[in-house]
């Protein structure tokens, strides 16, 4: 017996059949289809991909100066844009910061859920691979991120 529900549960274009086993000998369908199709349903196209990469890109120019000038860095690490998830990674004065937590919830998080509407969740991390009295030494505006470009 195959019985088609299509509630609010799963969104109003989705079918999901459930099956009751009667007998041994009944086949069965595999619910990986249905899998399947609610994580297409979810994915992003192209022209959705690039408006998010470019709020994403705005955003960080608009808050890495802030901790830039504390001597650290904020780098993004990795997005995925179907999920909604943003992984960050502070860097620099940061790695010795006692409030490094602070700043990635109540001001990163907050900031980028606040005006990117598609992010569900913001992982953030601290850079602790620098010697702590190296980090704490750039502090206030003491670290300037490197670059390739050759003195000239």
């Amino acid at each position: 017996m195959t019985t088609s529900c299509t509630g609010a549960l799963y969104g109003p274009a989705s079918d999901v059949r459930i099956i009751d086993v009667v007998s041994d000998t009944e086949t069965t369908e595999s619910t990986e289809n249905a899998t399947n199709d609610a994580v297409a349903a979810v994915l992003i196209d192209d022209a959705e991909r690039a408006a998010r990469q470019a709020g994403l890109d705005q955003l960080m120019e608009l808050m890495r100066p802030a901790v830039q000038e504390d001597g650290g860095d904020l780098v993004v690490t990795d997005v995925d844009f179907d999920a909604g998830i943003v992984e960050v990674q502070l860097q620099g004065a940061c790695g010795s910061c006692a409030i490094s937590g602070l700043t990635l919830q109540g001001g990163v998080e907050r900031l980028m859920r606040q005006r990117l509407s598609w992010v569900t969740e913001v992982r953030g991390s601290v850079d602790e691979s620098m010697d702590v009295f190296e980090s704490a030494s750039l502090g206030r505006g003491g670290y300037v991120p490197r670059s390739d470009v050759a003195d000239g």
